[in-house]
């Protein structure tokens, strides 16, 4: 099971940005061509590394889909920080259910499934949540067309991740 939740975060976040941006390609096939290994721990820091490297790869995407002045990306930078910041923390618990479905896929309850569809929904509502909270910062440092660009390629990009990310692991099943 720790091989499938493994093989599920790799490929999810590979696939993800080998379909959102050529040069994410690059930094993903090095991560790709290695085999999982077999200890919780090193899965758990292969786990670390690529959730650093689609961050770095969504900095990009960013920058490069985002055309900012020198004094606009001077105020846009630390405040887009800030915000991926307190994401890392929300996405931090969407990886651990990630991990608790993996491992418990073939013996889940319904009250454990409960839970954590539960728990899915508060994720995406803290998204949400966190997205409303830094809109009027992004706003302040950002004329309203480039703010608004901000947030679809921010948007569409996570969109990726996540689409591809659901797609790698079973759905539940009714018993």
């Amino acid at each position: 099971m720790k091989n499938r939740l493994l093989a599920v975060l790799v490929l999810g976040g590979l696939i993800a940005f080998s379909h959102v941006s050529a040069a994410a390609q690059a930094g993903s096939s090095q991560a790709a061509s290695q085999s999982p290994p077999a200890a919780q721990d090193d899965a758990n820091q292969d786990i670390a590394l690529l959730r650093k490297d689609i961050r770095f790869q969504k900095r990009n995407i960013i920058a490069t889909k985002v055309p900012l002045t020198d004094a606009e990306a001077q105020k846009f930078w630390p405040v887009y920080d800030e915000y991926t910041a307190e994401l890392v923390e929300i996405n931090k618990d969407k990886y651990a259910l990630i991990k608790e479905y993996t491992q418990s896929y073939d013996t889940m309850t319904d009250e454990q499934a409960d839970d954590w569809a539960t728990r899915v929904l508060k994720l995406d509502a803290d998204v949400a949540a966190l997205r409303q909270k830094y809109w009027p910062s992004f706003r302040k440092v950002l004329p309203a067309r480039k703010a608004a660009l901000f947030e679809q390629v921010e948007r569409r990009t996570q969109m990726v991740i996540d689409v591809q990310l659901a797609s790698q692991f079973p759905l539940a099943h009714p018993k």
